[in-house]
């Protein structure tokens, strides 16, 4: 089969052949149709993420839409390595094929499963409750979109988004914008004001800088008569891996700080989330902007920056 093949860490893949996948018993021959250019699989295929491992050469993806033998359209992943969803074929494990519901082309389901599951989850993670303020680091990125209407979907009272590209959430439904391009006084002195107003959860796709900042906000708008709890959910590290954590960051703030991913969640609540993705994308009520490309071009978009639009390759 043709398929998108990492040969060298780091480096883009190759469309080549590959061998096709060996279907062992509980999995289910998958024909490819769509796979989303998610950020994590970038990072598993050039060994930078914590479940990054195995044998090259591979194929990338870790999940994508497709055709069972009997016609049916199904989102799946979980893959054996060296398989990845990146091929015209795919040995799914059928416990991990959800079904496509009508209302939702394979291109849209490939790109917002990932990101939208990432966006659910960690707003379960942070346990957002109804009538609560939310701030959302990396809000102005494809899963930063998504977990604004998310947030919504689960009752937020008020939103608000911070990211570097705030023209990508013009149009977005949230009640305030922090623009992490700007100088850090600036940042800073607008998450004070949001802090004295309260936050209740963070979701935190970027980490680094911007994250230090935030937590500097929280410590200094410490009220010994009034404290406030906030829970931090850590979701991705665009801006950077590590952190400087001061010690009277955890004495100034009630903070509950968690993760959300795979290591995080139970596999079973991740997938849960699918479905319920699934029936909002196709009732319309979830969106997002799709950049589909053909299988053959994935050595040309694999580094593209990607500017608030969900890359999916189509076989």
């Amino acid at each position: 089969m043709q398929a998108a093949v990492v040969n060298v860490l780091g480096e883009a893949p190759k469309y080549q052949s590959f061998p096709d996948p060996e279907v062992q018993p509980g999995e289910v021959l998958v024909k490819v149709r769509a796979a989303g250019l998610h950020q994590v699989v970038k990072a598993i295929a050039s060994g930078a993420h914590y479940s990054s491992g195995g044998g090259l050469p591979a194929v990338p993806g870790v999940d994508g839409v497709g055709r069972l033998p009997d016609g049916r359209r199904v989102y799946f992943g979980m893959l054996r390595r060296p398989w990845g969803t990146m091929a015209e074929f795919a040995a799914a494990p059928v416990k991990m094929c959800t079904p496509v519901p009508d209302g939702l082309d394979d291109v849209r389901a490939a790109a917002i499963a990932n990101p939208g599951m990432s966006a659910w989850v960690s707003m379960q993670r942070a346990e957002l409750g109804i009538g609560e303020t939310v701030l959302i680091l990396g809000a102005t990125g494809v899963a930063g979109q998504l977990a604004i209407q998310i947030a919504r979907t689960l009752g937020a009272k008020r939103v608000i988004a911070a990211g570097r590209n705030v023209a990508a959430i013009s149009g977005s439904n949230v009640d305030a914008v922090i623009g992490l391009a700007e100088p850090e006084e600036a940042i800073s002195e607008v998450l004070g004001k949001e802090v004295a107003s309260g936050i209740d959860v963070v979701i935190d796709y970027v980490w680094g800088r911007p994250a230090e900042l935030t937590l500097e906000a929280l410590a200094k708008g410490f009220k010994a008569t009034a404290t406030h709890a906030t829970r931090y959910v850590e979701v991705g590290a665009m801006a950077g891996r590590s952190i400087t954590l001061p010690a009277e960051v955890l004495r100034a703030v009630d903070l509950t700080l968690k993760g959300s991913g795979f290591g995080a969640a139970k596999i079973d609540v991740i997938f849960a989330a699918i479905p319920k993705l699934f029936e909002q994308a196709a009732a319309g009520k979830l969106t997002i902007d799709v950049d589909p490309v053909p299988l053959a071009e994935v050595e040309s978009v694999w580094n593209r920056v990607e500017k608030g639009r969900r890359i999916v390759l189509t076989i």
